[in-house]
């Protein structure tokens, strides 16, 4: 089955915006992915809530929102204002993973749980069956372009059959040095969900790349 594709717009030019969403809209990718950062979980800053609601003025796709940031429960109801279907929070920055989890299905946004690359599957045992999607960092969060860590493979694999074990409905989400030679194989190992940011928005044609990508099935 071909992989949802997740263009992240952490990478697309802000200063063309409108534009790079709706090449984004024009094109296969099934979902947006918004990264949120806020310079203390990792060492860099995005943007936030009223960005996402402008990018998602232009579409009607599926807006998938990252939140790498401490606190993420403040701001849940800040990101499903600003559009928001599935939202995202950190395992490592989550004291009660379960009320967070909760809180958003709550506001009918779905929820997701993301793992930074050393943080075990093993620790979403008591809370697969509760996620909507296991996001899984294929790189050290908080920057763009960087080199795949190969253990992701074994680990998409590993959750895979975690999911299957608890009879949990969870997508597997990837993120971290996307392209079409990995694509195949974390699609082979159990991935639903590739994002994708320097790999389609610095290629010299966006639009096929994403294509490229939603063939790694």
């Amino acid at each position: 089955m071909n992989p949802i594709i997740a263009p992240s717009m952490l990478a697309a030019d802000f200063g063309n915006l409108q534009r790079d969403v709706e090449m984004v809209d024009r094109s296969v990718a099934e979902w947006f992915h918004m990264d949120v950062m806020d310079g203390v979980f990792v060492p860099n800053i995005s943007y936030g809530p009223a960005i996402i609601k402008k990018m998602a003025s232009y579409t009607d796709k599926f807006i998938d929102t990252h939140l790498m940031i401490v606190n993420p429960d403040r701001y849940i109801q800040d990101y499903k204002d600003a559009g928001t279907h599935n939202l995202t929070v950190h395992y490592e920055a989550c004291t009660h993973l379960h009320r967070t989890v909760q809180a958003i299905k709550a506001t009918d946004m779905q929820a997701g749980v993301s793992l930074n690359p050393h943080t075990p599957v093993s620790l979403l045992e008591d809370i697969i069956q509760d996620v909507d999607l296991v996001l899984l960092m294929s790189v050290n969060p908080g920057f763009g372009g960087q080199k795949f860590i190969e253990n992701t493979i074994g680990k998409t694999a590993k959750l895979k059959e975690l999911i299957l074990q608890k009879n949990s409905s969870a997508k597997i989400e990837i993120d971290g040095g996307v392209n079409t030679e990995t694509g195949k194989r974390l699609v082979a190992a159990g991935a639903d969900v590739l994002v994708a940011g320097s790999f389609v928005f610095k290629s010299n044609n966006p639009e096929q790349t994403i294509q490229e990508l939603a063939n790694c099935g």
